[in-house]
């Protein structure tokens, strides 16, 4: 079952502002686990709830790695056979450099822009994308950070300098580097504001 935006936009809508609720509910109960556990506990089983949690009843394949081609504006996502091993090796650049000590937003900026290019979803990759970067916000800093409105709801209120961010890493990956540092600079300022209205 499924409801379709072209048939009811406001009620397409309503359905997605009530998943998103739900997912950051979900996102508060891994963050918990994650605390607990460790980094491994973030793996694509959390991923792949989060995902569900996001699409549920506007997507039928939510929770699961896409298997079909996909296109994002002028960006084109690997091919769908690609999605599983580049979602393992994303996974496992977050596990092997956890332990450094650096930028406390860069990890999170990977996540952030790793997922959207890789797309390994039909739906909702901005939603999880965005999830998964909170989540490791939070692991970093140690704690289920405080604040009324959180990190991936200020990027949804102002997403230029999201996508411009993006594109930046998006460059710098084609030209064969890494570099997401612009990403973790816009995360740390959304972060300082997150924690400024506490």
């Amino acid at each position: 079952m499924s409801v379709r935006e072209k048939d009811n936009p406001q009620f397409f809508a309503r359905i997605q502002e009530q998943n998103l609720l739900r997912q950051y509910d979900l996102l508060t109960n891994c963050i918990e686990i994650g605390l607990e556990k460790g980094i491994e506990a973030f793996d694509k089983y959390t991923l792949w709830s989060l995902n569900h949690a996001a699409v549920t009843n506007i997507a039928q394949f939510g929770g699961r790695f896409r298997e079909q081609p996909i296109y994002v504006g002028k960006h084109i996502p690997p091919h769908f056979d690609q999605v599983p091993h580049l979602m393992d090796q994303f996974l496992s650049v977050v596990h092997e450099n956890w332990s450094i000590n650096e930028h406390p937003t860069t990890l999170a900026a990977y996540a952030l822009w790793r997922m959207n290019w890789i797309h390994p979803f039909v739906e909702g990759n901005g939603r999880t994308a965005r999830a998964a970067c909170y989540y490791l916000i939070c692991m970093r800093y140690g704690e289920l950070l405080p604040g009324t409105k959180i990190v991936p709801e200020r990027i949804r209120e102002n997403r230029a300098p999201y996508y411009a961010a993006l594109k930046e890493a998006d460059k710098h990956w084609a030209n064969g580097h890494f570099d997401v540092s612009q990403l973790a600079d816009y995360l740390q300022q959304l972060l300082k504001a997150q924690l400024a209205e506490v």
